[in-house]
């Protein structure tokens, strides 16, 4: 069974900064692309950053240095390091994995906050 669990999401204040987990299992985790998304209300969800199976990562522009994706094989986690954070990116944000075959799998989501 497919499962992940996010963690690390919450309230921080503008210039703060929050490290996200995503801990994965029922996947092959070392051959999936792990990615993280977010959403607003009444907003698409948008790509924030990806890291593949062979060690290459990227990140959304609007991230402008600020953001940082890694992952550790041996515990199935991903991580997203966020620093200087601004209130517009209070949002819910998703780990997403696709991995070898096609299949394409989403985490239940995280709340951050960013606000005084």
């Amino acid at each position: 069974q497919v499962q992940f669990v996010e963690s690390g999401g919450g309230l921080v204040q503008p210039g703060g900064s929050l490290k996200l987990s995503c801990a994965a299992s029922g996947i092959p985790f070392r051959l999936c692309t792990m990615n993280w998304y977010r959403q607003t209300p009444g907003k698409q969800r948008e790509f924030v950053a990806i890291s593949t199976p062979g060690g290459n990562t990227n990140v959304a522009d609007f991230v402008n240095g600020r953001f940082t994706i890694t992952r550790d094989n041996a515990k199935n986690t991903a991580f997203l390091q966020m620093n200087s954070l601004k209130p517009e990116e209070t949002a819910v944000y998703y780990c997403n994995t696709k991995c070898p075959g096609g299949a394409t799998y989403w985490g239940q989501g995280t709340q951050v906050t960013v606000s005084s």
